[in-house]
Formats: structure tokens, C-alpha cells, sequence
């Protein structure tokens, strides 16, 4: 396979690690109101360190529970409370320039309009740097939470069929507004030419929206969506909606080539497929993940990057187990080994959008295709 390899960052709280709070220092605030897993500073620091190693994105993680996991119980021994992952990525943008930000957002008890709404306007803030990670949520303790669904049925509900269709009124109310329906003609007094706006009309099984969006259309034209996937169902979301998959491959060349052809069976020959990998570089590696758990030095874990690389993964978004100590050796060691490989590149480039980094192609507005 030619071409650089991508290489983005997931954050969330502390680190992946269940005990990454306890490894990180307190803050020098004691205001109870102002935790530093909660705080801008917090959170801009972080980026502005993954933005100096050049990486092509990070991912900010967010859930409808208030920690990791699906268990209803708060753990007292691990980090509780949750920031909005979109409010944080908005925070992040002007502290940066180049990184592309991908916040999580929840599908299941949304509503499409409002997601549409808040990535675009993440697209607009940061000039064309937005992603979006759907998610689905899938306990009766989230549905609780909303009161909207009968939670005794929730554990037979389609997820991932109602998933697709949101993502797909997502996209079709980022095309409502055409690239150039703003025109400020002062010599008129318009300042939008309202038949570059368009109603969607959509109506599905899960969702009936008419449309148009209130926030003109992203400068990417379609940020870029991202979706997690382990196993087949999975797949098959990211295949009909997403532009990049986070598969999670286990250590060994075969395990990685299986689940690339799932992919690809599912429907997924677009996709730029990245293994998520959780890393460890300090031994802390005793614990369980939804992904591999990776333990060991910088070297050993960029031979495993390039033995996936080999058999067609384009890259890895690397979780952190504990941000203070592993994200300095993932931007310090990992990304000059890549480079030396001839695989990273040495610069941003100015004023390119995530789309364009990743290598996915120009999106085109399907109405304006339409109505000229």
C-alpha cells in the first residue's frame, strides 16, 4: 500500500485507562466547580499537544452514562461526569489550526436537526476540520433518561437501522443550503438567495424532517462521519453511512485481514478503514477494553501499525490509557518512527480540510445537482 499513514488520538477524561485520574496531577484550582477533565484548559491542552506531533485528527468520546461502560451504577473509584463532546470540540477550535475534531455524538435519542446543527456550525468555527463519531445507545437506563421509548422493549430495537436513517437526514440537511446561497448583494438588499435553499422532504421509518437546516451548508460541503465497529451489524452501519471505520483488530496479521473482509462484504470498498488501538507505553496494560489493549514500547507498537499497514489498514486512532504520560510518547516516539518509515508527513498543509487530509473525495450537494 502507498501513501502516508493516518494517525489520529481518542480522547476522553483522563485516559482510557480505568485509574488514569489517580496518574494525572490535580489540578492547582481546588474550586469544585471548575474539575480539569471538565475544563477548556484541560481539553486545549491536550489538542494543542496531538496538533504539534501533526496527527490528522482526535476524536473527543461521549456517552449517555457517566462513565465508561453500560453499567447503571456509578464505580466511586473511577472518573464520573462528562463534558458535551460537540461544546468541548467548539472550545478546541480556535486553540488550534490544523487538527480535524470529531466529536461523539449520540443517534438513538437525538433528534437529526439538532446534530446537523451543532457539526456544522463545529465545520464552520474550525474552517472546514469537522468530524462527527455517531453512536448508538442501546440500555434501558439511557432510554430512561429521555422517558420516550417503552424501556421494557429497548433491548429489541433496531439501533443501527434507525442509526443509518439519522445520519442520512444528517447529510441531506447539510446539502439544503447550496455552497453559495449567501450572496450579500448590497445593491439589492438580499442578503441569501433563497432558491439555493432547499426542503429535504424526508420521510422514513424513524424520521420525517421537511427541512431546510438553519445553518448554511459546512465549508467541507459533508464533514466527515466516523463510526466505530466490532462486529458485523456494525459493519453494516459503516458501510451505508460513514466515510471512516475504527475497526478493532487483536494482535496478529490474520485477525485484522478477517475483519477487513467483513468490511468489505458488508458493503464497506469505500471506507478508510484505521484500527483503534488502546496504548499503554508504561505497563499499565491489566485491563479490559472494547479494543486492543496494547502494552510495550514505541517501536514495537509502530512494527505492529506497519504490519497492519501491509495488509490494507490505512491508519490508527491510538487511545491514550493515560493522557499526561501516553499521549507525549505517541507524539515524541511513535510519529518520528513513522516518519522516518517515510509514512508521516514533516508539515501541515495550509488550509486543508480533514476530507482532503484523510483523502476522501469532494462532496457534491445533491440538490443543487438536481435543480440545475
Amino acid at each position: 500500500m502507498s501513501g502516508q499513514f493516518h494517525l489520529g488520538v481518542a480522547l476522553d477524561g483522563y485516559g482510557w485507562h480505568p485509574q488514569a485520574w489517580r496518574a494525572t496531577p490535580a489540578p492547582e484550582s481546588r474550586r469544585p466547580a471548575a474539575p480539569s477533565a471538565l475544563g477548556g484548559r484541560h481539553w486545549a491542552g491536550l489538542a494543542a499537544r496531538a496538533e504539534r506531533g501533526l496527527l490528522d485528527f482526535l476524536t473527543i468520546d461521549d456517552t449517555l452514562m457517566p462513565q465508561p461502560g453500560r453499567r447503571e451504577r456509578i464505580d466511586p473509584h473511577r472518573l464520573a461526569g462528562r463534558a458535551d463532546a460537540v461544546l468541548v470540540a467548539a472550545r478546541i477550535a480556535p486553540a488550534t489550526r490544523h487538527i480535524g475534531l470529531i466529536p461523539v455524538a449520540t443517534v438513538t435519542h437525538t433528534e437529526p436537526f439538532h446534530v446537523s446543527k451543532s457539526i456544522a456550525t463545529l465545520d464552520h468555527v474550525s474552517h472546514g476540520r469537522a468530524g462527527w463519531q455517531p453512536r448508538v445507545s442501546t440500555t434501558a437506563h439511557e432510554a430512561a433518561l429521555f422517558g420516550r421509548r417503552d424501556v421494557s422493549r429497548i433491548a429489541r430495537f433496531p439501533f443501527f437501522a434507525e442509526a443509518v436513517e439519522h445520519v442520512e437526514v444528517v447529510r441531506r440537511l447539510w446539502d439544503s443550503w447550496e455552497d453559495d446561497a449567501i450572496i450579500r448583494d448590497a445593491s439589492t438588499g438580499r442578503y441569501v438567495d433563497v432558491d439555493r435553499l432547499h426542503y429535504i422532504d424526508f420521510t422514513g421509518k424513524y424520521f420525517s424532517v421537511k427541512g431546510p437546516s438553519i445553518t448554511p451548508r459546512p465549508p467541507q460541503g459533508q464533514p466527515v462521519v466516523a463510526a466505530l465497529a466490532h462486529v458485523g451489524p456494525a459493519y453494516e452501519f459503516a458501510a451505508a453511512a460513514a466515510d471512516v471505520v475504527f475497526i478493532t483488530p487483536t494482535f496478529g496479521g490474520a485477525s485484522a485481514h478477517t475483519i477487513l473482509d467483513e468490511v468489505r462484504a458488508a458493503g464497506g470498498e469505500h471506507l478508510k478503514v484505521l484500527a483503534d488501538v488502546l496504548v499503554s507505553f508504561h505497563g499499565e496494560g491489566d485491563f479490559r477494553s472494547d479494543t486492543l489493549v496494547f502494552a510495550g514500547s514505541a517501536t514495537e507498537l509502530v512494527d505492529l501499525l506497519l504490519d497492519w499497514r501491509r495488509l490494507g489498514i490505512e491508519g490508527a486512532r491510538l487511545r491514550p490509557a493515560v493522557n499526561a504520560t501516553d499521549l507525549p510518547v505517541i507524539v515524541d516516539e511513535v510519529v518520528p518512527l513513522l516518519r522516518r518509515a517515510g509514512l508521516f508527513r514533516d508539515a501541515y498543509r495550509p488550509g486543508e480540510t480533514l476530507r482532503e487530509r484523510l483523502g476522501l473525495p469532494v462532496a457534491p450537494n445533491r440538490y443543487a445537482a438536481v435543480n440545475r
